[in-house]
C-alpha cells in the first residue's frame, strides 16, 4: 500500500449467515488510532489512544490496479505446489504493494470444503494458499464468476469467509444477493471508495444470490448492475466495478456488455475491470471513466502467446476527479507466474 495516505480507513461490510447484516468495522492508521469492533449479536467496543474525527484530508493521486483471472489451484498449475503461493506475484516487482488498491478476480472456489459440481472445469483455491494475496498487496478480491461456486454454494460462503481471514476483502459473492452486492469500502487519500463485484456468464441462474439464497451478484442483468452501482455511489466518492463478462477468446467486448458498461458509468461508476475472455481486450473510455474490457488470464497456466499475453490494468485518479487508464504489458511467463514487461503509461507526477 502507497504511503500516499496519512490516514488509511478500511470498512469491512462481512456478513457470515444468510439473513445477517454485519456491523461496520473500522481501523484507522497513523499517530492517532482508534479501533471500533462489532460482530453480529455483540455491543460495540471502542478503544482510543487520543480523539480522532472523520473529516476526511484534502484529496490527493490514487493508483488503482487490477487484473483478470487468478487461479490457485495447484491441480491445475503444478508449479504453485512446487514454488510456493509467492510464486504467483514474484515477477511483479512489488507493483501491488505499492499502489493504492489492488482489485484481482478469484477463479476458483476458495475452500477446503464441498463436492465438485459436474462441469468441465472445476477449481479450488486451497484456503492456504489466500494468505499470499494480502500479503503481496491484494486489497480486494472479486468472487462473482462461473468458478468460486464449483464447489457447491456453501462453499462459496465458507470461501468467502476465508478471503477475510487471510486479510482480503471478499466482493460479487456471498450469502445472499445484499451481501454479494455489498461494496469493499475504504478512505485513502482524502477519497473515499467503494468496491463491487458482478459475475455473469454462468449459463444456469441458480448461481446468481437471491433474497435468501447464496450465490454470485448477478453481472447480467442492467437493473441489478444499475441497483448495485447506485448503491455503492451513495456511499463513496469513487466506484470500482470488477465484473466476470463476455465471450471466451473474443478479443473485444460484445454490444450487450458495451450496454451494461454504459449503464453503470450512468449510475456512478468509475472505474471497470472486466474478465472472462481467457484474452486481453483494448482499455477504451466511456464518459471520462476507463473500461478494461478484458484484462485476460493472470496466474494461469501458460497454454499459449494469445492465452498468456496479458496486462495490469492500471487508474490514476487526480485530485479534480480525472482518471486515466492504461495497461502495463505482462506475460504469463510459465505457469503461475506472470511476469511485467513493460512500464506503467500513466502514473502520479513524481
Amino acid at each position: 500500500m502507497a504511503a500516499a495516505a496519512a490516514v488509511f480507513t478500511i470498512w469491512r461490510l462481512i456478513g457470515s449467515e444468510a439473513g445477517t447484516t454485519s456491523s461496520t468495522v473500522a481501523l484507522v492508521l497513523g499517530s492517532n488510532t482508534a479501533t471500533v469492533t462489532s460482530t453480529p449479536g455483540s455491543s460495540t467496543t471502542t478503544s482510543s489512544s487520543t480523539t480522532t474525527t472523520s473529516t476526511l484530508p484534502e484529496k490527493g493521486w490514487l493508483v488503482i490496479q487490477g487484473t483478470g483471472d487468478v487461479n490457485l489451484d495447484p491441480g491445475y498449475i503444478p508449479a504453485l505446489a512446487v514454488e510456493g503461493w509467492d510464486h504467483a506475484w514474484s515477477g511483479l516487482d512489488g507493483l501491488f504493494v505499492e499502489d493504492d488498491l489492488t482489485v484481482i478476480n478469484l477463479e476458483c472456489a476458495p475452500s477446503a470444503s464441498g463436492s465438485p459440481l459436474d462441469k468441465d472445469f472445476v477449481f479450488r483455491c486451497p484456503p492456504e494458499s489466500l494468505a499470499s494475496l494480502a500479503a503481496n498487496g491484494i486489497e480486494v478480491v472479486n468472487l462473482g464468476n462461473n468458478h468460486s461456486g464449483d464447489y457447491g454454494k456453501e462453499a462459496l460462503v465458507e470461501g468467502r469467509g476465508n478471503v477475510t481471514a487471510a486479510g482480503a476483502f471478499p466482493v460479487g459473492a456471498g450469502a445472499n444477493a445484499a451481501e454479494a452486492g455489498a461494496p469493499a469500502l475504504f478512505e485513502m487519500g482524502g477519497w473515499k471508495v467503494a468496491v463491487i463485484g458482478f459475475g455473469g456468464v454462468v449459463g444456469d441462474a441458480s448461481w446468481f444470490a437471491t433474497d435468501d439464497l447464496a450465490g454470485i451478484r448477478d453481472g447480467d442483468d442492467i437493473s441489478s448492475l444499475v441497483a448495485a452501482v447506485q448503491a455503492a455511489a451513495a456511499q463513496a466518492d469513487l466506484v470500482v466495478v470488477a465484473i466476470h463478462w463476455g465471450v471466451e477468446l473474443d478479443t473485444a467486448p460484445r454490444p450487450e456488455d458495451v450496454e451494461r458498461a454504459e449503464a453503470m458509468i450512468e449510475a456512478g461508476a468509475d472505474i471497470i475491470f472486466g474478465h472472462h475472455p481467457h484474452r486481453l481486450q483494448p482499455l477504451e473510455v466511456i464518459d471520462g471513466r476507463p473500461v478494461f474490457w478484458s484484462l485476460g488470464n493472470f496466474v494461469w497456466p501458460h497454454f499459449s502467446i494469445a492465452g498468456s499475453t496479458t496486462a495490469v490494468a492500471r487508474a490514476v485518479v487526480a485530485p479534480d476527479g480525472r482518471i486515466e487508464g492504461c495497461l502495463i504489458p505482462a506475460m504469463i511467463e510459465s505457469s503461475g507466474h506472470p511476469v511485467l514487461t513493460g512500464e506503467p503509461g500513466c502514473a502520479p507526477p513524481s
